[in-house]
């Protein structure tokens, strides 16, 4: 019989926790109430908060890296079937085959591999066994496959367990592999954990004895050293990076470069130094990059060993007319974007400004009988944005952009690490310069609090741990050109920089990748980019699959594509300087994306109103509805659903101290705005403090103060009294006394409330 009175813990605990455990599972298979992700962040003005992270009520687990079913609990007053769909969603993040919903009379089951469901009584629900042989059935495992497929992940107390998406790219390929599959895809977003993924692969294939000898190539000795420091370094003892070429055959996991294995014009190549069936698994690292393309050199390596297993991974695939990843590799086994992780919150957000130039919009001719500053004469024609530091040097174009870098810093944390991408070497030199006399101050404090990290800089280079180390505080604005495009791990990275012209939609992927990290502990949650060339369009591309939080101004029309083969690291021709050509910022038009992600194109300002006045159509109505609220915080919430974010709007307008009465009654009904403080001026300019004595006279007088500083929630929560100055006037319960009791002090505060909006 149904007890209505009963909560879902209730019924959790006294049928559906019995249910489960004497159908044979113990409590290693079984959590419960454990958060699968983070809860994605969110910003608006200068609040960051994440939002709930996702919670099923139990999963369970056939072997400790597989999960097997999903449980969702009801209480009493909902049906056997009520929390069944909810199940299937996070069975259906999960990957997982089973899901069932109960509220302690039963249980309904969906069966992902017959599409069937079924209800089921108390002491029906099925076994791990029973799970795991169904699964094996559908998925048609043989009991050989079952012996590797079960082999656990590499664990010890302590080690990082995998997240929800990397156990199943890893179970989803050993599987595979298990089953035959020669060549496989991984397709994981900058900062999702591939090399981790990776590991826990090799490691599972290399414990279960299918594969012995494993390769892990990549293009860039930075990848692999972090790799085998790190990821790979429970490997210890029986790893060892190639060098110059030499295979030593006594290890058996290998780390190369593509560039040692294969040498131009040479009669015998590196590799062929072992059989052809030497490995039996290879991991290309960056796959999107050499190893794609059919003619590329690297290719020739993979190819020599194709008997091995090959697995890519990448966080970019690519897919052009020469170059192609599933040409070779097959469609992604499996693929996590840069906009799950966002929403799971385990990537960081951005915002984005877009900052142009008069030059940028308009273009640059010189005119005739115009030199540079070396009084070479110049070609009369028209320079575009994409000219500008690859043919042409306005100089005063890239001063204001290092004053504006300097700007938003000074604004928000001058030593936040910050890459600033150029065009090329030349560039990324000149704005190193012009950064360092924007910054003279810290510069004279530490002479590497700018610098310049370019291929063709030993001493830069060498400072790239110091940058990546999130303990290390210099250097904390780098210039670079292409190296630090991919591949550089800098987690607590806030700002990135764009004053290049970025024709590839993988580069732009990959160089948004360097501040996707999230490092909680250093107060790294998002990041902002502040693009000069009008790059972020490409956030408007459907081969982009990651919203930003917000875009700030920037043209959407100008600007003309530039063929891929222009974006060069360095070139050494004479690029002619101009000195006294004034630019102009133009354009700062501030554009932001809904909750649904899109990109609001019309002005923020007018968005706003027309969406508040489409749910308050007068200011009368508006003032009716506010007034009733109990609580006027609620307000906040109750726009966001119609897309106004109050934190932004303020921004926008560009005053703090605005109470949120007056932002929404200026911005829809063009009331004049009263700050805060001056809302608190005008009621003690009319004696409403006076009908008061005493110490209730001081508090409040300490409340108006309370909400002039911090706005209308402080007086919505007798908690305001445990903080000072009230702490000093007496307790709370003595500052009650003086108000006739507790309700007395609560009338007094719903009074002050309403007066302040008289």
């Amino acid at each position: 019989m149904l007890d209505p009175t009963l909560s879902e813990t209730d019924v959790r605990k006294r049928f559906i926790d019995k249910d489960i455990a004497k159908s044979n599972w113990d409590d290693e298979q079984i959590t419960t109430e454990r958060y699968i992700t983070k809860g994605k962040v969110e910003k608006h003005g200068d609040k960051v908060k994440r939002a709930p992270g996702k919670k099923p009520d139990y999963i369970l687990y056939y072997k400790p890296n597989y999960p097997i079913a999903v449980v969702e609990a009801k209480d009493q007053t909902h049906g056997l079937g009520d929390g069944l769909q909810q199940a299937m969603d996070y069975a259906m993040i999960l990957n997982v085959p089973f899901a069932y919903s109960s509220n302690g009379t039963g249980f309904v089951e969906h069966d992902f591999t017959t599409g069937i469901e079924t209800e089921l009584g108390r002491d029906d629900f099925p076994s791990p066994q029973d799970l795991w042989q169904r699964y094996k059935k559908a998925e048609k495992i043989t009991d050989e496959q079952e012996k590797i497929i079960e082999e656990p992940y590499y664990y010890r107390p302590g080690y990082y367990k995998p997240r929800y998406y990397q156990r199943i790219a890893i179970n989803q390929t050993i599987k595979a592999i298990s089953q035959g599959k020669q060549r496989i895809l991984l397709v994981m977003a900058t900062g999702t954990g591939k090399t981790f993924t990776a590991f826990q692969i090799a490691h599972r294939l290399y414990e279960s004895g299918m594969k012995k000898k494993i390769l892990y190539l990549a293009d860039r000795n930075i990848l692999i050293d972090q790799t085998m420091d790190n990821d790979f370094k429970p490997f210890e003892g029986v790893m060892t990076k190639i060098s110059g070429g030499d295979i030593e055959t006594s290890y058996e996991i290998f780390f190369g470069l593509y560039q040692q294995l294969y040498k131009h014009n040479a009669l015998t190549q590196p590799y062929e130094k072992v059989q052809k069936d030497f490995f039996d698994l290879i991991i290309v690292d960056e796959c999107h990059r050499g190893s794609a393309s059919e003619d590329s050199e690297w290719r020739a390596i993979l190819e020599y060993f194709s008997s091995a297993t090959q697995i890519g991974m990448t966080a970019t695939p690519k897919e052009t007319k020469k170059v192609s990843n599933t040409l070779y590799f097959g469609e992604p086994l499996y693929e996590y974007t840069l906009k799950q992780g966002i929403e799971d919150g385990f990537l960081a957000p951005y915002q984005v400004y877009r900052i142009d130039f008069d030059v940028d919009l308009e273009g640059y001719r010189p005119g005739p009988n115009k030199k540079d500053d070396l009084g070479n004469p110049l070609e009369d024609k028209e320079y575009t944005r994409h000219d500008f530091d690859r043919n042409i040097v306005l100089l005063d174009r890239n001063k204001k952009v290092a004053k504006k870098i300097t700007e938003f810093l000074k604004k928000t944390n001058r030593f936040d690490k910050t890459i600033v991408f150029c065009v090329d070497i030349d560039h990324a030199e000149r704005m190193r310069r012009l950064l360092v006399n924007e910054n003279a101050e810290l510069v004279k404090d530490n002479p590497k609090y700018v610098m310049k990290i370019t291929g063709d800089d030993k001493i830069g280079k060498d400072h790239l741990d110091y940058f990546i180390d999130e303990d290390e505080k210099y250097p904390t604005i780098v210039t670079t050109s292409k190296l630090l495009s991919t591949g550089v791990d800098c987690k607590t990275c806030k700002l990135i920089v764009l004053d290049n012209n970025i024709e590839s939609m993988t580069e732009f992927k990959q160089i948004i990748g360097r501040g996707t990290r999230i490092k909680e502990e250093y107060d790294k949650l998002f990041f902002t980019i502040l693009d000069f060339r009008n790059n972020t369009l490409k956030f408007e591309d459907p081969e982009f699959d990651g919203e930003p939080l917000v875009v700030y101004g920037g043209d959407k029309t100008s600007g003309k594509n530039t063929p891929e083969s222009l974006t060069v690291e360095h070139t050494k021709k004479h690029k002619p300087i101009i000195k006294d050509v004034t630019v102009k910022i133009v354009n700062e038009r501030r554009q932001v994306y809904d909750k649904d992600g899109k990109l609001i194109t019309e002005n923020f300002i007018d968005y706003s109103r027309k969406n508040i006045m489409g749910e308050y159509t007068t200011l009368e109505h508006f003032i009716k509805h506010w007034n009733s609220l109990e609580k006027k915080e609620a307000i906040n919430k109750q726009l966001e659903e119609y897309n106004v974010f109050l934190d932004d709007l303020r921004e926008e307008v560009g005053n703090d101290e605005i109470d949120d009465f007056d932002l929404i009654c200026h911005i829809a009904y063009d009331q004049k705005p009263l700050t805060r403080q001056q809302r608190a001026d005008k009621l003690r300019n009319k004696k409403y403090l006076d009908k008061y004595s005493g110490i209730a006279k001081s508090v409040m007088d300490a409340l108006l103060d309370k909400y002039a500083t911090g706005g209308i929630t402080n007086l919505e929560s007798t908690e305001i009294f445990n903080t000072q100055p009230f702490k000093q006037i007496g307790s709370p319960m003595k500052i009650a006394k003086d108000f006739g009791g507790k309700q007395g002090l609560l009338d007094a505060m719903t009074d002050l409330r309403n007066e302040l909006y008289s």
